[in-house]
């Protein structure tokens, strides 16, 4: 069964608060990537920097979630990512944390994909997460810590999957931000959608 990798390991220094943590229903945003990925991997990895400890206690007593703390993370999101993949043994999904709720419907077409690094789309425009075979994995750490994922990505064929779900687009960088996407939920609720 494949697994996950959530990246949590930024200064959040344009939200000046820890955007994880930032609530939505009650619950930090984390945990709802956590709660929308967790259906369909076996285990899902958190990748912390910073603010570690403030992200390990909310996470550390969810089932097959473990925190894995990158030391590297000043260096950017790219060492968070490679410090999750070193960690997995499976297929894996890698999302953003700040990428809370991408539906049930995302992760289950990226499982049924044909290619070993598949995307999805929203209106013709890519989002999160990311899905990729193991036979990958080995390739992605082996790229230099000056790269990205994109990067990474784009050197290889992949496979685009168009899905409904708009908040594959989501990111949330400011308190600007998550006040547009909670004012964005708002009005989705009051319409039924």
């Amino acid at each position: 069964m494949a697994q996950g990798i959530i990246l949590a390991a930024g200064h959040s220094s344009r939200a000046q608060t820890n955007k994880m943590l930032l609530a939505y229903k009650g619950k930090p945003l984390l945990c709802h990537a956590l709660e929308g990925m967790l259906p369909f991997v076996s285990h899902v990895f958190v990748v912390t920097g910073k603010l570690h400890h403030d992200i390990e206690k909310v996470v550390r007593d969810i089932p097959n979630v473990t925190v894995v703390y990158n030391e590297r993370y000043e260096e950017g999101m790219f060492s968070s990512v490679l410090a999750g993949v070193t960690r997995v043994s499976d297929d894996f999904f890698i999302l953003p944390g700040d990428c809370p709720l991408v539906g049930p419907e995302t992760y289950k077409k990226l499982l049924n994909g044909k290619k070993p690094l598949r995307v999805p789309a929203y209106l013709g425009t890519t989002g999160h997460p990311l899905f990729l075979k193991a036979e990958l994995k080995s390739e992605l750490l082996a790229e230099p810590r000056s790269s990205n994922l994109k990067v990474f990505r784009d050197r290889h064929d992949y496979e685009v999957i168009q899905t409904k779900d708009l908040q594959i687009l989501t990111d949330i960088d400011t308190i600007e931000d998550y006040n547009a996407f909670i004012d964005q939920l708002g009005k989705e609720l009051k319409h039924g959608n």
